[in-house]
């Protein structure tokens, strides 16, 4: 018997299980108390970053992981999960994310990509996971790298939500196709949109994605977020626009409750009034 080879075969880790509720909000915070008011305001988790989307957007340059001190004093903020960007095929960035022990790793395109053809084989992890797409073919290959959630690229940055909206209704409407589809036909659509089989056909069977899908880049306002609420997200990340709001722990409360009451509109009526001046947006070039 070959003792060594039993001594120094890896042991393999089970992966964090964590689930989000539908309608819940996850934030972009940049500190402890940005955090604890996130928390306090009915955030479902928390993204920690050095700096939110507009400012890595105003000051271009290269955007990189996060101070991991600044992750760090999040994560003992707070009891709610924390998340923590890497970009794009960084892996040592994911990997050091992985060590600090954080609950969610966004492999994110918020960030300059560190690798222009290849993302992180992210089946390779403890930690989930969460990645962006336009459409449903770029959410499916996400999902068979390992990808435990899926969320919308948007326009980060920009308080702007119509690229959101027509990442979501792209994936929607291409989803509500192959749900529709013979199974026959699904071998000839799986190339066609560069997806894996297997899992084009879990949406062909039960008309939704496989994981979580979130919307995120532009949502600025409780109403934008009931909107891609009602265009099929199952959850909302809002970044820049609520700490760069006049009030942003009352335009937090108004987010969360117009995300989970999405079609209560006397209730998105009341949480909207009075916020105070929104995040000044851009307008997409």
């Amino acid at each position: 018997m070959e003792r060594g080879n039993v001594l120094n075969k890896p042991i393999k880790k089970e992966k964090k299980k964590i689930t989000f509720p539908k309608g819940g909000v996850i934030m972009d915070v940049v500190n402890a108390e940005q955090a604890k008011q996130a928390e306090e305001a009915g955030a479902v988790a928390v993204m920690a970053l050095e700096r939110v989307p507009a400012d890595i957007r105003a000051a271009g340059g290269v955007a990189r992981m996060a101070d991991p001190r600044i992750i760090e004093e999040v994560m003992n903020a707070v009891k709610i999960p924390v998340m923590a960007k890497c970009r794009i095929g960084h892996i040592i960035e994911s990997r050091v994310l992985e060590s600090l022990n954080v609950d969610f790793i966004d492999e994110s395109e918020v960030l300059t990509p560190a690798d222009n053809r290849y993302h992180i084989n992210k089946k390779e992890y403890t930690v989930p996971f969460v990645c962006g797409a336009q459409n449903l073919g770029e959410a499916l290959r996400r999902i068979g790298e390992g990808a435990s959630m899926i969320r919308t690229k948007g326009e980060p940055g920009t308080g702007n939500i119509v690229e959101a909206v027509r990442h979501m209704r792209q994936m929607m409407s291409e989803i509500r196709k192959i749900h529709g589809m013979s199974r026959d036909e699904l071998m000839v659509e799986a190339k066609q949109i560069a997806a894996p089989f297997e899992l084009l056909l879990q949406v062909h069977e039960t008309g939704r994605l496989p994981v979580a899908n979130f919307a995120a880049g532009g949502v600025a306002t409780p109403a934008d977020a009931a909107l891609m609420m009602h265009l099929g997200a199952d959850g909302v990340f809002v970044g820049s626009g609520i700490f760069k709001s006049e009030n942003p722990l009352r335009f937090a409360r108004a987010i969360v409750q117009a995300t989970a009451h999405y079609e209560d509109y006397a209730l998105i009526v009341e949480s909207s009034k009075g916020l105070g001046e929104p995040m000044k947006g851009l307008e997409k070039e």
